[in-house]
């Protein structure tokens, strides 16, 4: 028994898994490729040069894979990358890359992307995060790992939100939220270090107080940015016995030292 119905349209050029499923009059285009084990709901679009990895599912009413909302686009064959797991829900829009920056959007894996959520072109998408539902993401910027967006938040260009960090519901972010960090408000401003959240993912007392330091060491103790940045590079050195807490402190610092935006203060 045929895994597409009969009223979807899928171009005879598509490279689909022999089990993927294909719900009623959804469209594949022709340069699109879907892995092993994906479902694909009813009324979906996927265009464009467009891979999915294996065992995703892709909601009703979903737009994968289309042009840029970029006045500069000019039709070039830019690419949208979709790893394995993932889950994206209804209405959601997500977009191929531009040729002004490096032609490629990404999401990798096990995401969990809920209804309307809009990931613009040349996003950085990583493993593990969450967005909630109308969560937007203007282009170029990059989600790592773990990290969490609330519903109905607004991300500007450019902007990069670190690995574990949170972005509160309604909230309006115009630079950089540094790992582990917790963000809300219009505009974003910090509110501490994800504490639930690293207890849930493993990480020790000892790593969770030595970042809940680093916060305050960057925010509470009134030292500038570049003394911070000194003063962040001391921690790591200091925990260098504990090889996890002196990975995350790097990590906190290399993320800070490489904003081009600035981080919310």
């Amino acid at each position: 028994m045929s895994r597409i119905h009969a009223t979807a349209i899928v171009d005879s050029k598509a490279q689909l898994a022999s089990d993927v499923e294909v719900g009623p009059y959804s469209v594949i285009g022709p340069h699109v490729q879907i892995g092993a084990g994906s479902k694909i709901g009813s009324h979906t679009v996927i265009e464009g040069h467009t891979t999915l990895g294996i065992e995703n599912t892709i909601a009703h009413f979903a737009a994968i894979g289309g042009p840029p909302q970029d006045m500069k686009y000019r039709g070039e064959p830019t690419r949208l990358q979709i790893g394995d797991r993932n889950t994206i829900r209804e209405f959601t829009t997500i977009h191929t890359g531009t040729a002004q920056d490096d032609g490629i959007t990404q999401l990798g894996n096990d995401n969990w992307i809920m209804a309307y959520v809009h990931i613009a072109h040349d996003c950085k998408i990583g493993n593990n995060t969450i967005f909630s539902s109308n969560a937007q993401i203007a282009g170029h910027v990059q989600v790592h790992d773990w990290a969490i967006m609330g519903g109905m938040s607004g991300v500007h260009q450019f902007v990069r939100i670190g690995q574990h960090a949170m972005l509160g519901g309604a909230s309006a972010l115009v630079q950089d939220i540094p790992p582990f960090v917790i963000a809300a408000g219009d505009k974003a401003s910090p509110h501490g270090i994800n504490v639930e959240g690293l207890k849930r993912r493993g990480f020790s007392p000892e790593t969770i107080a030595a970042l809940r330091q680093a916060y305050k060491v960057l925010y509470k103790d009134g030292l500038s940015f570049e003394e911070a940045k000194v003063a962040l590079q001391k921690m790591v050195h200091e925990n260098s016995s504990d090889a996890a807490t002196a990975q995350k402190l790097t990590e906190f610092h290399d993320f800070i030292a490489a904003s081009t935006r600035g981080i919310i203060r």
